[in-house]
């Protein structure tokens, strides 16, 4: 119950940033270009919230439903308009006004993003080292010459310090069906170029985080010692003998090889006497561990009290950090938000001519499970996702769909080119196309959140 409702106000959160951002870019440009604002909403239906500010008195308001938003403004289509006030109707701007006020949401939306992925390069995004596990003998991995202990470098001449890197070059390099050269690094300390043919990986399959076992690859995983660091006073551990440094060898004669695989016994051993064997000083010594009864989440385990020696040497040889200076950090985040933006649309591009399922669209239950995730994570992870969403959006909204901001532009750009407006007539009829399109696509977007939710 904890974990939905955190989910929810991470939701919420979300949502709510992104439109304020997107409807604030509508309603800054709208008043750089002197319209009058009649009101700012976040969210629909019954008003939680409602202040009257400004010279305008728009009124600024919070919806029940915040699952969108608008700006309102001074329209000569919605009702009479006093004399003083017509230069200040939105409708009565010039066309490349209207053009900029209705592209600044989706702009915002962007800026969002490079906001975002800034802060996250200049904080820095720890991670796995891109270093090779197991290659699967049969796989395309294995046919371009990938071995076990290879790490790799970069993908394309760009840079990969981490499993994130990598992931996001494979990711791009799949929706457009390349074949990478990929820079590795030897055991040995030799490096080399292969090639990897990414054709034959669906979008659908990586979707479905099936990509590196498509590919063949598996990631190396970091494994601490089995070696004992703090011991709390009064615990089995103290009680035991056990002493800092003690390094565990095995449990009943089975072999220890990580404090993971430790941990596990320990927790499946509530109560029960333990042989275990340590390493201590270049000394094999035996000792008998009665793990106590703890209980955690009506479910008894074994626990010891006992921590592991943190040893930051090894740590780095796993983890790697990848970090920016802030300019350089900017530079990174506008070639991520491209990156993205372009990938988005190769992706709706494969659904519309089915090269890739419909199934991969997320409706507000996936955004909200994954916000609720990425948000306890911490704060880089939770800002990646918000530039990613926020880019979807932004892609969203410049979409040719009546009711979108892209169809509004393409009524300007009409109106441009021939000197006169879209009637009224055909634009209420795109309006109600648009809103089949829009309604549809967020059932099927909830049907898949749902196939998702029930397994």
């Amino acid at each position: 119950m904890n974990e939905i409702l955190f989910s929810l106000i991470a939701f919420v959160i979300s949502i709510g940033l992104l439109i304020t951002f997107h409807e604030f870019g509508h309603f800054w440009v709208a008043r750089f270009f002197d319209v009058k604002i009649l009101r700012f909403s976040i969210g629909f239906g019954r008003s939680i919230f409602t202040k009257v500010s400004g010279y305008d008195r728009t009124e600024f308001t919070i919806g029940l439903l915040p699952l969108g938003g608008y700006v309102k403004m001074l329209d000569d289509r919605e009702g009479e308009i006093k004399d003083e006030e017509r230069k200040r109707e939105f409708n009565g701007k010039p066309v490349w006004q209207r053009f900029c006020i209705v592209l600044a949401g989706p702009v915002f939306n962007f800026i969002f993003a490079i906001i975002a992925y800034s802060i996250v390069y200049s904080i820095g995004m720890n991670a796995l080292k891109p270093i090779i596990g197991n290659v699967e003998p049969s796989s395309i991995s294995k046919k371009s010459g990938f071995v076990e202990g290879q790490e790799i470098l970069a993908i394309n001449g760009e840079n990969t310090p981490t499993w994130l890197a990598v992931h996001d070059a494979l990711v791009s390099n799949i929706v457009s069906e390349n074949i990478v050269s990929i820079d590795v690094i030897n055991t040995d300390g030799d490096k080399e170029v292969l090639n990897l043919n990414l054709s034959n990986i669906s979008i659908d399959e990586m979707a479905e985080g099936k990509l590196l076992n498509k590919i063949g690859l598996d990631i190396v995983k970091f494994k601490l010692p089995a070696i004992i660091g703090e011991i709390q006073k009064n615990s089995p551990a103290e009680t035991s003998g056990l002493l800092k440094n003690d390094r565990i060898i095995a449990i009943n004669s089975d072999l220890i090889d990580s404090w993971e695989e430790l941990v596990e016994i320990i927790k499946e051993s509530p109560g029960k006497h333990l042989n275990v064997e340590i390493l201590r000083e270049e000394t094999f010594i035996n000792i008998q561990l009665k793990p106590e009864n703890y209980q955690l989440e009506d479910k008894n385990i074994g626990r010891i009290g006992a921590r592991p020696v943190i040893n930051d040497d090894l740590y780095d040889s796993y983890f790697a950090l990848e970090q920016y200076s802030i300019h350089f950090a900017i530079l990174r985040a506008f070639q991520k938000t491209w990156e993205m933006s372009v990938l988005t649309l190769k992706v709706l591009a494969k659904m519309i001519t089915g090269d890739a399922s419909v199934k991969n669209l997320s409706g507000p239950i996936s955004i909200a499970k994954y916000a609720g995730q990425q948000a306890g994570v911490g704060i880089t992870a939770f800002l990646t996702f918000l530039a990613i969403v926020s880019i979807s959006l932004g892609v969203l909204n410049l979409l040719p769909i009546p009711l979108l901001d892209g169809g509004h532009l393409v009524y300007y750009v009409i109106e441009f080119v021939t000197g006169r407006p879209v009637s009224n007539s055909i634009q209420n009829t795109g309006q109600q196309i648009g809103l089949i399109l829009l309604l549809g696509l967020m059932g099927l977007a909830l049907y898949n959140d749902f196939v998702r939710l029930l397994g």
